[in-house]
């Protein structure tokens, strides 16, 4: 926690804001040939969209991570958006999604 973040809780009356925890994860779903794996991050009362889509290539899993803006009141709610995401970061990239061949990278 930084001295400015203190200073600015001390003032305001609110809690110093906590590093980002994951919150339970949810069943991973299949999308074309992928896996989604919804991963909301907890911070203070709120979860951020946050999520992992994998495919298997020539017996290796690809990692593709992501993490939004967007935050929401509840876990499922939360839930339900990452997976939509993912869904479009799918639709929306295609093969070149995992064209590159890195094991793991943020999309």
């Amino acid at each position: 926690m930084s001295i400015l973040s203190n200073i600015i809780s001390l003032f305001s009356g609110a809690p110093a804001q906590e590093k980002a925890e994951p919150a339970p994860s949810a069943e991973p779903q299949a999308h074309g040939d992928c896996t989604i794996y919804p991963q909301p991050m907890r911070e203070g009362s709120q979860y951020r969209l946050a999520g992992r889509i994998e495919k298997q290539v020539n017996g290796e899993t690809l990692v593709r991570t992501f993490v939004r803006a967007d935050v929401f009141t509840t876990a499922d709610d939360a839930v339900e958006f990452t997976l939509r995401k993912a869904r479009q970061i799918i639709d929306q990239n295609g093969p070149s999604l995992f064209s590159d061949g890195a094991k793991t990278r943020q999309v």
